[in-house]
């Protein structure tokens, strides 16, 4: 029997059926969407808010092909403001900059091509996130990479994006040192990958 998927903390968990693709993942790996007070089918990324949760995997095409064919309607039986893939992406780079906003307040989190080159050498990149903006240039993350087996490399944010976290006007680079915050950070990323805009 193969393992069931693990939640964020490292525990088995529950699985969800995504409503438009029919693949099922672990519950945490699945965009949450439930009827608001309004009516209203509405973005639950905490998977706290009361009510019934239906389930979307987090890929623009999925998102896209069950708005336009009006699945999430006919599963929640309520309506959804048009443009949610666009929307989930918004709500999904807001969340992954304010965790690694946190993880640097911390302490865990350093960026700059040199502190975090000094970072990687140190070892114990295993469980690690190495952040590296997509519109960065390559040679540097060329340098990098090598150095972090075993590291996450979370690529999903531009570089005035993951300046935000940082608080800087620019950052190309970012090291988050193992731990939740690490784990977080690779879990948002990888539901962001999926709806963002190539």
């Amino acid at each position: 029997m193969p393992a069931r998927p693990r939640t964020p903390e490292g525990e088995a968990g529950p699985e969800r059926r995504c409503l438009a693709s029919g693949r099922v993942a672990a519950k945490g790996s699945l965009i949450r969407l439930v009827v608001d007070p309004d009516g209203k089918a509405v973005p639950d990324l905490d998977a706290k808010l009361p009510g019934r949760g239906h389930y979307l995997a987090p890929e623009r095409p999925v998102v896209e092909r069950a708005e336009a064919k009006g699945l999430i309607r006919r599963a929640t039986g309520a309506e959804v403001e048009p443009g949610l893939a666009d929307r989930l992406e918004a709500l999904l780079v807001r969340r992954l900059v304010e965790r690694i906003g946190l993880a640097r307040k911390a302490g865990q989190a350093v960026a700059g091509f040199e502190k975090v080159r000094e970072h990687l050498k140190a070892g114990g990149t295993e469980g690690a996130v190495l952040l590296e903006a997509s519109d960065g240039a390559a040679d540097g993350r060329a340098k990098l990479v090598p150095l972090a087996p075993g590291a996450a490399v979370v690529d999903c944010l531009n570089a005035s994006e993951l300046a935000q976290a940082f608080g800087r006007e620019h950052t190309v680079h970012g090291f988050v040192a193992r731990g939740a915050f690490a784990e977080r950070i690779r879990l948002e990323a990888e539901r962001l990958r999926g709806l963002r805009k190539r």
